[in-house]
């Protein structure tokens, strides 16, 4: 057998291997070492098990749990432990994954069966059985129809639908122990890989936890929630409703073309929630002077602030705008992050002495000239004549990523304040145990955003995510319960429309680009979607959140 040669990212060495060698032999073949034990590997930048063989060279790079691919392995393998577990303990019991909470993901069954300690602690049990017996996940292609066959056996009729609207001669089978399921990334190669989680109960299901991600070797602390799971659990039951709360069923309601619908369905609600808002702060009218709209990136919150705004109107308000961008510091002066970049997220970007003293004169009355700020040249300036001025009845509504941060507007009093916590908080599902991360909503809607108004490349945007990401974890999400209300901004159709526009600037990403990785990651999941006409764009209104990011807003 002839050798074959590995550069292997992690030792910056070349090493010679037989053709046909595992990933998983090739680790100490390369005496690759990584803080924790090693659960993929990303092959030219693609995302491969350890069982992977390697019949060509290639550049490797192990990856461990402290890499967001390892984190996603190890919390795909956590999830198919805790199916088969449930499996064992109650076969009758389908599981529903459904989202992220609590630093963790909320789990109930189908059937709305109430889960109780003794059932649970029997689900952990089974669990920590399989990790000591070191079972390995396995791996096969079968005909689709097989697969749809094994998915209605578990009595997951989404993943059969879902699998069936795809059009795929052939579908991938993870295995455990007899028990098998799809997932839409790799896995690790056995059950010991996947030792640290948590069950805990919540409502009337529970919380799994995986590992803390930047200390693995311990369980993530849990991160009460109670309003942001309120929000998950009304559009979820939405949804439901609708019949549109999986990928599968979307797929089929547009292979019959009802897209229309779905479009006109998804933005009434949404006129519904934001007449909703408006009513709330009319009723608050005597006390409320500010309404702050608070979210992470790509949530929605300048349209947010505009609707408001007009809904605000139709009751007799008078609503006045304001946007805490404008007051960001120049741009040699915003703190940077641990890799030396600019750190946007940070709360120091904003000129938070001058910015509280506008904040106390505007709510004092008085009128003040107010700035701009050019995002082009990173530079804060006044234009003579542009002021402000906030009367007697007059509402002030603000709109900045960190508006729910008390240091933000401490020169105002708080019974004056009514905070909206704005994002885009996904409900539709891929199936019965796989999520649409609301992170990824995100970062496509940024994407489309960035290229078509801002000029950045789909690449740009995504090797800038991390360090958006970790200002978020650090300077957002730990003000999101200071909210008064949480506004969902996910559109229940927005994904298809998004892919006619990310499917191609992901397609320019070459295999050399480190943003290739998560470029093919996103093709994948996007590629479950049933693409639609952009004709279709006539059926969303000028209003909508989504115009923010597609263009042709009215309040552009």
């Amino acid at each position: 057998m002839n050798n074959i040669e590995i550069l292997c990212e992690n030792t910056g060495q070349r090493h010679p291997c037989p053709q046909g060698e595992t990933l998983l032999g090739l680790i100490e073949r390369c005496k690759a070492r990584l803080p924790h034990r090693i659960l993929a590997a990303l092959v030219d930048h693609r995302l491969k098990a350890l069982s992977y063989a390697v019949y060509n060279p290639h550049t490797i790079r192990f990856v461990d749990i402290s890499h967001p691919d390892g984190m996603r392995t190890y919390q795909r393998s956590l999830s198919f432990l805790l199916q088969k577990a449930v499996h064992d303990v109650a076969p009758h019991r389908t599981l529903l994954i459904k989202y992220s909470v609590l630093n963790g993901f909320y789990c109930a069954f189908n059937d709305n069966h109430v889960i109780d300690e003794t059932l649970l602690r029997e689900i952990e049990k089974r669990m920590r059985e399989l990790v000591a017996a070191d079972i390995p996940f396995t791996r096969k292609k079968c005909p689709t129809e097989e697969a749809t066959n094994v998915f209605m056996r578990n009595n997951q009729p989404e993943k059969a639908l879902l699998h069936k609207t795809r059009g795929h001669f052939y579908t991938s089978l993870y295995g455990l122990d007899g028990y098998y399921d799809h997932f839409y990334g790799p896995l690790a190669p056995s059950t010991s890989y996947v030792k640290v989680f948590a069950l805990s109960m919540y409502k009337d299901g529970f919380v799994v936890r995986p590992p803390h991600p930047g200390r693995p070797d311990n369980v993530a602390p849990v991160k009460v929630q109670p309003k942001l799971f309120d929000v998950f659990r009304e559009n979820n039951e939405w949804v439901k409703i609708v019949g549109a709360h999986t990928i599968g069923n979307i797929n089929k309601l547009i292979q019959r073309g009802q897209i229309g619908e779905i479009i006109t369905v998804s933005e009434s609600l949404h006129e519904n929630k934001y007449a909703q808002l408006a009513e709330e702060i009319f009723l608050r009218r005597h006390d409320v002077k500010l309404v702050l709209i608070a979210g992470p990136s790509s949530s929605g919150k300048t349209t947010t602030s505009k609707r408001l705004a007009v809904q605000a109107k139709v009751l007799g308000l008078n609503p006045v705008l304001l946007e805490m961008d404008n007051y960001f510091v120049d741009r040699e002066h915003t703190p940077r992050d641990a890799d030396g970049n600019y750190d946007f997220e940070a709360v120091e970007t904003l000129d938070l002495p001058f910015f509280n003293e506008q904040l106390h004169d505007l709510l004092a009355g008085k009128k003040v000239q107010i700035p701009t700020f050019d995002f082009h040249e990173g530079k804060r300036f006044f234009v003579a004549g542009k002021t402000l001025q906030v009367g007697a009845g007059d509402i002030l509504i603000m709109e900045g990523i960190h508006g729910l941060n008390p240091r933000v507007t401490q020169s105002a009093p708080d019974t004056l304040k009514y905070r909206i916590y704005a994002s885009a908080l996904t409900s539709v599902s891929i199936d019965e145990n796989n999520r649409i991360s609301t992170t990824d909503n995100r970062l496509i809607r940024r994407m489309v955003r960035d290229f078509k108004f801002r000029g950045y490349s789909a690449s740009d945007t995504i090797m800038r995510w991390p360090s958006v990401r970790r200002g978020e974890e650090k300077h957002i999400f730990p003000f999101q319960e200071n909210a008064d209300i949480m506004f969902n901004s996910a559109l229940l159709y927005e994904m298809y429309v998004l892919r006619y526009y990310a499917v191609p600037l992901l397609l320019q990403i070459k295999p050399v680009d480190p943003a290739y990785t998560e470029a093919s990651r996103l093709l994948k999941f996007l590629h479950y979607l049933e693409p639609i006409s952009p004709e279709n764009e006539k059926y969303i209104c000028p209003t909508s959140v989504l115009r923010e990011f597609i263009g042709n807003s009215i309040f552009d």
